[in-house]
């Protein structure tokens, strides 16, 4: 049927629940008859949606796809606020399980038609009368379309149990309406050609079923001391990056202060050298480079002078010569050692530059305690500054005595893996 659309007719389906979860924005999706997960892996872009869930009697249909709903490296290299977690269980719609109660959006798209007329009853009280979603989604063939189609009279496919006319699945939905609290409205895709559709309807039938209790009925129905009930097989699951993740949170948090605390420091260098480029800026909006630069300046002239007052040597503003580094380790202790040099570069400058640190930490405290718990940056003894080696001028002075080393006569002999090539041979 699907050459016969444009959309093909399964995307159509799928775009009628997407389009759905734009506007209604549920946050618990779960789709009955998953089969090999096309439609979730569309809904998992959706990042309203906190669990998605997909079940399916042929769990070897889920296994072939289901690896397709891991996160990508974009989801770890940039987490984001938003959580999600997928789960996927083989199971049977006419089976009762918990996890699967007080859900936002339940999907059945062509599921209906592969079930007996008896275990389209039983299906009917486990999704409306134990599951008891906010809004339910069922689509299924029309049969009155069925004479459009060049191929013999018969069903759309060889599993179909049945095919409802939309008066016959008019008289389900209402049924299932009266009996457990719900109302429908009536659509579809693939429509029929110009001039039929009135009298043959859509390709398929769509009811939209809406809860009337509301959005907030799961506390009163799921209140009771009822056995909770578990059928289902879990097959998958995975919970996507969040920022919510505190691990996730600090990960983050340090790689931000670790980039643009060298950022501060080589724009710092580049001012003190005279090689700073006029259109390098230190922060991401425009012209609040030189603002941050004056700050960066007077922060570490006061972390400079509190030094000095310590006993240290202190030639410019930002930077120590051959003094001893205090800072606090990941278990709260103190340690030391012996740096040629180091650029001290205040938090609250950091603060000011890089406004996703801000938001990400909350308060300038907060960043303060996450880092002084983290190994990979060094703070200064008061834990207000982060502490950086300045590895260019060492590497200068490394390069100063190398030049030394080879005016006065020895070589300098460097090591490599390539083999030595035997010129008298080649002659």
């Amino acid at each position: 049927m699907d050459p016969i659309f444009s959309p093909p007719l399964h995307r159509q389906r799928h775009q009628f629940v997407i389009d759905f979860v734009k506007r209604n924005k549920p946050k618990k999706v779960v789709d009955l008859g998953c089969s090999e997960c096309s439609l979730l892996q569309k809904l998992k872009f959706h990042r309203e949606i906190e669990l998605l869930v997909g079940v399916d009697i042929d769990g070897a249909n889920i296994k072939k796809k289901m690896h397709g709903l891991a996160p990508m490296s974009t989801d770890y290299l940039q987490p984001s606020y938003d959580q999600l977690r997928i789960e996927l269980y083989q199971g049977s719609v006419t089976q009762e399980d918990a996890r699967l109660r007080g859900f936002d959006l339940v999907t059945s798209i062509e599921l209906i038609e592969h079930l007996t007329l008896a275990d389209v009853e039983r299906f009917s009280e486990v999704v409306f009368g134990y599951m008891t979603p906010v809004a339910v989604i069922v689509s299924t063939p029309n049969s009155e379309f069925n004479p459009l189609f060049p191929r013999p009279a018969g069903f759309r496919h060889s599993d179909h149990k049945f095919e409802w006319t939309r008066a016959e699945f008019k008289s389900w939905a209402l049924k299932v309406c009266l009996e457990y609290g719900y109302e429908v409205e009536f659509t579809g895709v693939g429509q029929a050609p110009r001039g039929q559709q009135e009298r043959v309807g859509f390709c398929s039938q769509i009811g939209v079923f809406r809860w009337l209790g509301g959005r907030q009925h799961c506390n009163m129905l799921f209140g009771d001391d009822a056995e909770d009930v578990f059928s289902y097989t879990l097959l998958y699951s995975i919970n996507y990056p969040s920022l919510h993740d505190n691990n996730i949170l600090q990960r983050v948090l340090v790689s931000e202060v670790l980039y643009w605390a060298e950022k501060l420091k080589r724009n710092w260098i580049e001012e003190k050298t005279g090689e700073r480029d006029d259109t390098s800026t230190l922060c991401p909006a425009e012209g609040e480079g030189e603002e941050c630069l004056r700050t960066s300046e007077r922060h570490m002239e006061m972390e400079d002078r509190q030094t000095a007052e310590c006993g240290a040597e202190t030639k410019n503003p930002g930077e120590r010569q051959e003094s001893e580094l205090f800072w606090t380790n990941g278990k709260g202790q103190q340690e030391s050692c012996k740096l040629r040099r180091c650029v001290s570069v205040p938090l609250a400058v950091l603060w000011s530059c890089c406004p996703k640190l801000s938001v990400l930490s909350g308060s300038l405290s907060n960043l303060r305690h996450v880092l002084m718990d983290n190994p990979e940056v060094k703070l200064s003894q008061d834990g207000s500054a982060v502490l950086l080696n300045d590895q260019e001028r060492d590497l200068e002075e490394e390069e100063e005595d190398r030049d030394d080393l080879e005016d006065s006569g020895y070589a300098v002999c460097s090591h490599s893996a390539e083999p030595e090539e035997d010129w008298e041979r080649n002659v």
